[in-house]
C-alpha cells in the first residue's frame, strides 16, 4: 500500500500490522525503487510492519531536493525516520541501499534493531563502473533488458516486466539525468568509495551480509575478511539481486534478524 507521505519524508510503500515490534525498512539499490522489494515485502508484512522507501532521485523521490550517493540517501532516510516517529527499525539494504543502511547505522546505532545487507556497496574498491554508467544512461527497453541481465545470475530468466518498468521510469523528465548524476557520486573514476567495514563490529546489533557468487556488479570477495561479529551468507548461482533471485532465502534471513534483534 502506498501511504501518505509526511512532510520531510521520502515516499514509501507500507504494508503489515503495526505494533508487532520494530518495523522493517527496505532500501533499494541504484536505479531501483520501492517496487523492487515486492517479493520480500509481502511475506515479511504478514507478521511485521514494513516500509520500502524510494531513495532520492529514484521512483517517486525523483524530485527530492538533494540527490547523490549513499551519504545523501542516508540523511534522507534518517530524516524520514524522524518524520514517521520511528525510534528503532530493522534495516535491510541492497547495493547502494546497503551502503546507505550502513551509514544510517553508524550515525544513529541506537535506532537500529538489526542490519541486513544484500550485496552492499562500499565494501571494496572494485565495481563494474562501465555497467552502472551504461545502465544509468539507457532509456530503451531492449537495451535495458540486455544490461539488466548482467545484474542477475547466469541461469536467471529475467522477467520482461522488469525491463519495461525500468524503461517507463526513465521516460519521466529528468529521471535519466538524475541517475547519471547519482552514479558519479557512487563511482570515483573506475572504483567505488569504501565504507569503514570494521566499524560494523561495534554496532552491537545483529548484522548479516548476503552475496551471490555470480555477482557481476560487486565481486563476492568483498564479503571476505569481515569482522567475526558479522554473519556472512554466500549463495551459489546467484547474482547481484538476491531479493529477486532467492526471495525465500532472503526472507528467512531477515526473519532471523527479527527474532534476535
Amino acid at each position: 500500500m502506498v501511504s501518505q507521505t509526511p512532510a520531510g519524508c521520502l515516499p514509501f510503500t507500507e504494508s503489515g500490522p503495526d505494533g508487532a515490534g520494530a518495523p522493517v525498512v527496505l532500501l533499494h539499490g541504484f536505479g531501483g525503487d520501492a517496487a523492487g522489494w515486492s517479493l520480500v515485502q509481502a511475506p515479511l508484512a504478514l507478521h511485521r510492519r514494513t516500509l520500502a522507501f524510494d531513495l532520492p532521485g529514484h521512483g517517486r523521490a525523483l524530485d527530492w531536493p538533494e540527490i547523490g550517493g549513499a551519504g545523501i540517501a542516508a540523511r534522507a532516510v534518517r530524516g524520514s525516520l524522524d518524520a514517521l516517529g520511528l525510534e528503532k527499525v530493522h534495516l535491510v539494504g541492497h547495493s547502494m541501499g546497503g551502503a546507505t543502511a550502513v551509514l544510517v547505522a553508524l550515525k544513529a546505532p541506537e535506532r537500529i534493531a538489526s542490519l541486513t545487507l544484500l550485496a552492499p556497496g562500499g565494501f571494496g574498491f572494485e565495481v563494474n563502473h562501465r555497467l552502472l554508467r551504461r545502465y544509468a544512461a539507457a532509456t530503451e527497453a531492449g537495451e535495458l533488458e540486455m544490461l539488466l541481465e548482467q545484474f542477475f545470475g547466469w541461469e536467471f530468466d529475467l522477467p520482461r516486466a522488469i525491463a519495461r518498468h525500468a524503461a517507463e521510469t526513465r521516460a519521466r523528465p529528468g529521471a535519466r539525468e538524475a541517475l547519471m548524476a547519482i552514479v558519479e557520486h557512487l563511482v570515483d573514476g573506475k572504483t567505488q568509495k569504501v565504507l569503514p567495514r570494521d566499524a560494523l563490529a561495534g554496532l552491537n546489533v545483529p548484522v548479516k551480509i548476503v552475496w551471490g557468487t555470480q555477482d557481476r556488479v560487486l565481486p563476492t570477495r568483498q564479503s571476505h575478511k569481515l569482522p567475526g561479529e558479522v554473519a556472512t551468507h554466500v549463495f551459489e548461482r546467484v547474482g547481484h539481486m538476491p531479493h529477486l533471485e532467492i526471495p525465500d532465502a532472503v526472507c528467512r534471513l531477515v526473519r532471523e534478524q527479527l527474532a534476535h534483534g
